[in-house]
């Protein structure tokens, strides 16, 4: 590995509701999420919903399949985890189009409350 990727590491930052790709330390780049809890369904306990709204990679950084590895990193965690993708940012829906395998059996429709807590969620972000 040359010494530009060992700088690069993606983590979950669950109380920003996000996943954020670093380098060298600083953030460069952000998966944003909010977790809407699953309820009961007839087999028991519904998994938790990660609704992805917000991806991006600082201009500077563009160019060099970061977003991909950040999408990646943090699809491959929300499964791992054994909950459901939701995608509502467009890079993400557009991933998993590219990829469907091993993600396609763990995608979900947005529902209403999806929605809402993404828009809470990025408002949230924002201020």
């Amino acid at each position: 590995m040359s010494d530009d990727a060992d700088r690069i590491e993606i983590v979950d930052n669950p109380g920003r509701g996000r996943f954020e790709i670093h380098d060298a330390g600083g953030v460069i780049g952000v998966a944003s999420y909010a977790v809407v809890a699953g309820g009961a369904s007839g087999d028991g306990a519904a998994p938790d919903r990660v609704v992805f709204f917000h991806t991006e990679v600082r201009p500077e950084y563009e160019g060099q399949g970061l977003a991909a590895r950040l999408a990646s990193f943090a699809l491959d965690a929300t499964v791992a985890a054994g909950r459901t993708i939701v995608a509502l940012c467009p890079y993400i829906k557009v991933y998993l189009r590219r990829h469907p395998e091993p993600y396609a059996a763990h995608v979900a429709a947005p529902t209403p409350t999806d929605i809402e807590a993404a828009d809470e969620a990025a408002r949230t972000a924002a201020g």
